[in-house]
């Protein structure tokens, strides 16, 4: 009986551990409150889309970034650009099919000017665009580009240093 019950539990588990990470879908003030949010000593906020090569490219640095840092209280946030109606079909299997571990938010805006200087008075809103927070002594940085290979852990370091 012992065994059928660990057995089960196991595949349970096993079962939740497969499971794809949610998207969430979130307006510019849920993103906003995220960003003030200070329960998080470090955050690191990712803008991308799926149709966006260079994002594409750079999203296993920010995995690779929560791997490395989240015991020491860092939280990635990566922020898709990518249109509400492609949730089902586009984002949520990306999502999937990458194995992505950090949260992942779909940004249902449409007047990306509405907020844009909010999150950084110099962004021109294109993308890939990285946000870094660092909520002990209230910095914080932006970047308006594609992270190189081993540039994103770099300009993370010193950041934080």
């Amino acid at each position: 009986m012992n065994k059928l019950v660990i057995g089960l539990f196991i595949v349970a588990f096993s079962a939740c551990a497969n499971k794809p990470r949610p998207v969430d879908v979130i307006k510019f003030a849920d993103l906003d409150k995220l960003i003030q949010d200070n329960s998080s000593d470090l955050m690191v906020v990712n803008f991308w889309a799926t149709w966006c090569a260079p994002c594409v490219k750079e999203l296993p640095q920010f995995e690779k970034l929560l791997t490395k840092y989240e015991n020491q209280g860092l939280k990635v946030v990566l922020v898709s650009f990518d249109f509400v109606e492609q949730l089902e079909k586009k984002v949520i299997p990306f999502v999937k099919k990458k194995d992505i571990k950090s949260d992942v938010m779909l940004l249902d805006e449409t007047d990306y000017n509405s907020f844009i200087d909010k999150i950084d008075p110099k962004w021109s809103g294109a993308i890939p665009a990285t946000l870094m927070l660092d909520n002990r002594n209230g910095n914080r940085r932006f970047f308006e580009k594609e992270f190189k290979e081993g540039e994103l852990e770099e300009a993370f370091n010193n950041f934080v240093h």
